[in-house]
C-alpha cells in the first residue's frame, strides 16, 4: 500500500511513476514476501527522491 501512496504522491507533483509486483503479495498468502517496486524515469529520479524524503515517504 505504501508504494501506491508514494506513486500517487509523485504523480500529484507531476512525476510519472508505476509500481511493479503489487499484486504478487496476494498469491499463495505470500504477503510481504515479494517487494513492490516503485519506478520513475531516470531523469525524474532525483526529484522523486527529494519529494519522497521531504514528505517522509521514502
Amino acid at each position: 500500500m505504501a508504494a501506491e501512496i508514494a506513486r500517487g504522491f509523485l504523480e500529484s507533483h507531476g512525476i510519472g511513476a508505476v509500481t511493479f509486483d503489487g499484486g504478487m503479495n496476494i498469491a499463495d498468502s505470500a504477503a510481504f514476501a515479494i517487494p513492490v517496486r516503485l519506478m520513475v524515469l531516470d531523469e525524474d529520479y532525483d526529484a522523486a527522491i527529494t519529494l519522497l524524503q521531504d514528505a517522509d515517504l521514502q
